[in-house]
């Protein structure tokens, strides 16, 4: 047996902070508060420390199988760990995509030795493979991923009777279906026309693209799950018209989620002038006042979970004109840090950024209990976290691959001094110090 002590921090829930204690065994919380051991195998020391359940990143591209010149699943999980992140949710556009039992048994056999934190799988619904539903649940798939629009990997989106009958399939097998929500007709054509115009620079991507056409898809995905009963969720929600979209769903008793990402909740269009296509990403980054009507959805449930959205690609893959450069950036390192320091800063309250990364997407993809909060039986994933240091982010510290963020060279109030998957502590403030991860499953 091995077991661990975690002595005088601040515990933190979703609905309130207590300065407390916490002990596992092997792996699991055994029992917290005053009645815990006085001695274990390892004892921490967290006074005046925040302890946080281990986050949860639900939205992640480790870019491995098929494209691990970007980034592997060893760096990508490096920087998980670094980031305060024991499980992610490991999105399936890879080479070749997880559209089959086959496809994620390979996936998950190629990247578990190389694992740093627990991680899931997500399949992929496309044009030409609903009848493949059932059989990548039965081979791991923690839910599946339905691309509307064009994006990295080049998946066809399906039409509206395969996305019907997913859905349907979807509530007979009690999973999740995340959708990145744009229409693809209005951005190849506003696409067209802003190439024949001659314009190539950065902002002409978000033009391209424009709220409209997620405002659309939004819509068009909540009445179908609306009417098939399914659970949705709504990816990178990145625009005020998204918002209205779901709120309005969510009001008429659809079961429909949001997630957005820390660079839509931090930065606006006038980051395009110093960053460039560095901040190219898929849906882009809108205006000041979307940003705004984001953290209003944050505040009154409309946005109920964040993911990073790690999106890793070569700086030359970055650095070519508008219409060639890769979307994407990374950030499983840095969507914790980000969002603890915007609530140092008092923008929303610790407990609010455990509900949005640990609590909310463990109970939506139905892993709660296990992971996602500090509670007896639970795993034993903390973070612990020390509001009183400063931390600047540089490239050094950066385990991806990749460099491609827009937050390097931010300094943050508050640093992670620790991760802890499972009573093991894996980073210990400065470098990675085990590699202990594993696959969850649905079934």
């Amino acid at each position: 047996m091995s077991d661990l002590l975690i002595k005088d921090g601040y515990l933190v829930f979703p609905d309130f902070t207590i300065r407390t204690n916490v002990y596992s065994e092997d792996g699991v919380i055994k029992s917290i508060g005053s009645s815990v051991p006085r001695t274990a195998d390892v004892v921490i020391d967290a006074f005046n420390k925040y302890v946080l359940p281990g986050a949860i990143d639900e939205h992640v591209h480790c870019r491995d199988p098929g494209m691990t010149y970007k980034e592997d699943f060893e760096s990508c999980t490096k920087s998980a760990a670094a980031g305060g992140i024991t499980t992610i949710f490991d999105m399936p556009n890879t080479l070749p995509p997880v559209d089959d039992a086959h496809n994620l048994k390979e996936k998950a056999k190629i990247i578990a030795e190389k694992a740093y934190v627990d991680f899931a799988l997500y399949g992929v619904i496309h044009g030409s493979n609903i009848d493949k539903f059932e059989e990548m649940l039965q081979a791991g798939a923690i839910g599946f991923k339905i691309y509307l629009a064009h994006s990295t990997g080049n998946i066809k989106p399906p039409d509206d009777g395969v996305i019907v009958e997913a859905l349907k399939k979807s509530v007979k097998m009690n999973v999740i279906i995340v959708f990145h929500a744009e229409n693809d007709s209005i951005i190849n054509f506003f696409s067209k026309k802003l190439k024949e115009s001659g314009r190539k620079d950065p902002k002409a991507h978000m033009e391209a693209r424009p709220a409209l056409a997620e405002e659309d898809a939004i819509r068009k995905v909540s009445l179908f799950a609306e009417r098939t009963g399914a659970v949705i969720l709504i990816a990178h929600v990145s625009s005020a018209f998204g918002i209205s979209a779901l709120k309005e769903a969510k009001d008429r008793g659809a079961k429909v989620y949001g997630e957005t990402c820390p660079h839509y909740l931090l930065l606006d269009e006038s980051a395009y002038d110093k960053y460039g296509n560095m901040i190219k990403v898929n849906p882009p980054i809108r205006s000041a006042v979307d940003k705004e009507a984001l953290w209003k959805g944050i505040e009154n449930g409309t946005i109920t979970s964040i993911g990073s959205d790690h999106a890793p690609h070569l700086l030359e893959e970055k650095s070519k004109d508008v219409w060639e450069s890769a979307s994407g950036i990374i950030g499983v390192q840095t969507i914790l840090p980000l969002m603890l320091n915007e609530a140092l800063k008092g923008k929303i309250s610790i407990n609010k950024a455990v509900s949005l990364l640990a609590e909310n997407p463990a109970k939506l993809f139905g892993i709660y209990g296990k992971k996602g909060t500090i509670s007896i039986n639970a795993d034993a994933d903390f973070v612990l976290f020390d509001p009183s240091q400063t931390f600047k982010i540089n490239e050094e510290q950066i385990f991806s691959k990749s460099k491609n963020s827009p937050f390097i060279g931010w300094e943050l109030k508050g640093k992670i001094i620790g991760t802890i998957l499972r009573g093991k502590k894996i980073y210990d403030g400065e470098k990675i110090i085990e590699k202990t991860g594993k696959q969850l499953k649905k079934f």
